[in-house]
């Protein structure tokens, strides 16, 4: 086994075993399936009334083809969580710093180049877990409310194209708050970023110039369909770009201020 991967491997272990990971992500969970089960009834509904032409109306006035509008549920869904998924990535960087593991991983790996990219892998592989977890529990409400009219919709290649980039978006944002938390040193800083960063987006306060470079909106513009949501500041392919460059910026600043650090 090499070196790097059994850094990375080290850094798996160590994160599995830390209880307020799984404790953060179960608490991520619950709001979901509390989220989902109090909107299950208005889309099963809708999907009940659905009209002989095919189309739904889930919101009053907003009639459209039960398909499209059970895709973008199952989308937004996912992508609702966008708020609550990099708390776990900020607790998965900070507990680190609170147990004081962070001496032992500088001893083992004084390489810290090396350390920081072992870091980053770990990080992306754990984070396909919840990232998983989220886009499977939004699957199982979309089949709820559609099981008796198209129960296949939710492993429909549309669906596991959607919720493929889901996860994958899921997976870069969380990166860079793991990146946030070792460059601030602090699940707080992390975790507060992170939701300035959503709310900026959600609140549509930058026009479309700037709106487009931030990570919750390319994931937005990833993941929504611009024929439904006009509203949209880039296609698909810029957003892959920018959070790309998002998490290559931020784990290279997180990799610069560790390289400076010194063994607690």
């Amino acid at each position: 086994m090499s070196a790097f991967v059994a850094a990375v491997r080290a850094e798996l272990d160590k994160t599995v075993t830390l209880r307020g990971v799984w404790l953060t992500l179960g608490a991520v969970l619950a709001v979901q399936v509390l989220v989902g089960a109090n909107a299950l009834s208005l889309y099963a509904d809708a999907v009940a009334d659905m009209a002989p032409d095919g189309t739904i109306e889930v919101f009053v006035g907003q009639r459209q083809p039960a398909e499209q509008a059970m895709l973008e549920s199952l989308v937004g869904a996912s992508l609702e969580m966008c708020l609550f998924l990099p708390v776990v990535a900020a607790v998965v960087a900070g507990q680190e710093y609170r147990g004081r593991q962070l001496r032992t991983s500088l001893l083992a790996v004084p390489a810290r180049g090396r350390l920081m990219t072992a870091k980053l892998v770990a990080a992306a592989v754990f984070s396909l877990v919840p990232a998983a977890l989220v886009a499977g529990v939004a699957a199982l409400f979309t089949w709820l409310a559609v099981r008796d009219w198209r129960p296949g919709l939710v492993v429909s290649p549309e669906a596991l194209t959607a919720q493929g980039r889901f996860v994958a978006f899921a997976v870069a944002l969380s990166l860079v708050t793991y990146a946030v938390t070792v460059l601030a040193r602090s699940v707080v800083v992390a975790v507060a970023t992170s939701v300035v960063l959503t709310a900026v987006t959600m609140s549509q306060v930058l026009g479309a110039g700037a709106d487009r470079w931030l990570p919750v909106s390319a994931g937005r513009n990833l993941l929504l369909d611009p024929a439904t949501s006009p509203d949209l500041s880039s296609g698909p392919a810029l957003a892959v770009l920018v959070l790309v460059a998002w998490v290559v910026a931020a784990g290279t600043g997180a990799g610069l201020v560790l390289a400076r650090q010194e063994a607690p």
